[in-house]
């Protein structure tokens, strides 16, 4: 993981396009500016990245969802509730639940799970467009390929 770059996904363990579950994990890094700031002297993960972190295993099954052929990134965020405050370091296990796949845009319920206990969790609805320049296709293309998956997760 690199809060910095927003590559939040280390690896994915499940993802089943059929029923839209992705099961992920990561790892915060125990030093980063993030932390620095947020606050000083007491480093926690922002909200607003622990929404990130959840839509990312989300994003990526709509991805291969759509045959890694459509630009998918966060639209909306329905409703968010922020559990437990998330330390650097700390082992995250991610959860996402496609819930309604629609033209143009999805919607995926999503957990950020920490020691066993809901840290997070999202509805979180996500745009579905063409990629704007074959540059940032090639870019996603190539931080999929970073990401750790099972062999039944077809790169």
């Amino acid at each position: 993981m690199r809060l910095e770059y927003f590559e939040m996904v280390d690896a994915l363990e499940v993802m089943d396009t059929e029923s839209g579950t992705v099961v992920a994990r990561s790892t915060l890094p125990t030093e980063s500016p993030v932390f620095d700031g947020h606050f000083p002297n007491f480093p926690i993960l922002p909200g607003v990245l622990m929404l990130e972190i959840m839509g990312h295993p989300a994003g990526y099954l709509l991805y291969v969802q759509q045959e890694k052929q459509k630009f998918v990134f966060l639209g909306a965020v329905k409703r968010a509730r922020f559990r437990r405050m998330v330390e650097p370091g700390a082992e995250l296990l991610i959860k996402g639940k496609v819930t309604h796949n629609g033209t143009g845009y999805a919607i995926a319920e999503t957990q950020l799970i920490v020691n066993d206990e809901l840290a997070a969790d999202a509805e979180l609805v996500f745009i579905i467009s063409d990629f704007p320049n074959d540059e940032v296709k090639e870019e996603l293309k190539r931080r999929f390929a970073e990401v750790k998956v099972p062999d039944s997760i077809e790169r």
